[in-house]
């Protein structure tokens, strides 16, 4: 029988607590725990349990960055349901609390990461207000030309952001679509459908909208945008709003958790989208709506929300990992 030192050219090691950073294909004897481990790669995406808010449990936050730089600000609560102001950084680990916003708020809009950040639109009311995150602060800036709530959003960092549907009233869902420069807002082409309570996922010159609400039924629909004009495209298996999202371009997005008709109930549902098509994958292991999505299809996080059936709001992270994720396996006898 071959041994594993021929195979691999050295003896199984013995240590006394898991190597720090592993490579596929090592194996070591943990002789604290006494088992045999070794590194492998997954062969199917999974959700596991990330760090907990340390402040309020919220739902509708403004939630953008990866999976290691995530920033998730405003959102409420039962007792806070005019938003608050809240912000936590989330580091891959741990959630920490940093500077408030400027205004209280939820449901809008946002971009960016942990250190290059931008929130947008929003409730109480129909809010056109912009402020850009540096890292350390909040800053006010330019307002939006169209107040309203309940959005789509794109963008990488402050300086570049998509902003797209959403509803204000009087005036009912919008299908008005919005480009930051960096300074500015512009008025660009529209999406085809109206729709509030829409997700989106991508950058301000390669995005994706879907889902959401269309007075009253719950949509299915996906719409790409190519920097120009949007084109209707597969919709989603589960049609729903007020998902989370994720996502780096229009080919790369993920839909997460909310409201399914008839009843609009929360779901566990997350489907990823490879650029023509929608594929149901690992639900989350918790029905929610309204919670903070950000990452992409190969990493992702998903912060918050709240279950409608039980009104439980959440403060709880889940990290998604996509096949092929290191992972620690022990050996059994069996």
């Amino acid at each position: 029988m071959t041994t594993y030192k021929e195979i691999k050219g050295t003896q199984i090691e013995v240590l006394s607590s898991d190597p720090s950073n592993p490579v596929e294909g090592q194996v070591w004897y943990n002789s604290t725990s006494n088992v045999l481990k070794g590194q492998a790669a997954t062969t199917v995406g999974s959700w596991s349990t990330g760090g907990s808010f340390t402040g309020i449990t919220r739902q509708g936050q403004y939630s953008s960055g990866t999976q290691s730089a995530t920033f998730n600000a405003g959102g409420g609560n039962g007792s806070s349901t005019e938003g608050t102001a809240i912000t936590e950084i989330y580091n891959g680990t741990n959630w920490t609390e940093v500077n408030d916003l400027n205004e209280a708020k939820q449901r809008g809009g946002a971009a960016g990461t942990s250190t290059s950040g931008l929130v947008f639109g929003g409730s109480p009311g129909y809010k056109d207000s912009t402020e850009i995150w540096n890292g350390s602060n909040w800053t006010e800036v330019n307002n939006l030309t169209t107040a309203r709530q309940s959005r789509g959003q794109a963008g990488a960092d402050s300086t570049s952001a998509l902003y797209f549907g959403g509803y204000k009233d009087p005036g009912g869902n919008q299908a008005v679509t919005e480009l930051w420069n960096g300074t500015n807002w512009t008025e660009v082409n529209d999406l085809n459908l109206a729709r509030a309570e829409i997700s989106g996922a991508g950058i301000a010159t390669s995005a994706l909208a879907f889902g959401g609400r269309v007075d009253p039924p719950v949509n299915a629909e996906t719409e790409l945008w190519n920097g120009t004009n949007w084109t209707e495209v597969n919709n989603l298996n589960t049609a729903r709003y007020n998902s989370a999202c994720a996502g780096s371009s229009n080919t790369d997005a993920m839909n997460i958790g909310g409201n399914t008709a008839p009843s609009n109930n929360s779901t566990a549902n997350v489907e990823t989208w490879n650029g023509t098509n929608w594929t149901e994958v690992a639900n989350l292991t918790v029905a929610v709506v309204l919670s903070g999505g950000s990452g992409n299809t190969t990493a992702a996080l998903n912060a918050g929300g709240r279950n409608t059936e039980s009104g439980t709001y959440y403060s709880s992270s889940l990290e998604w990992n996509d096949a092929g994720f290191p992972t620690t396996k022990t050996f059994t006898d069996s």
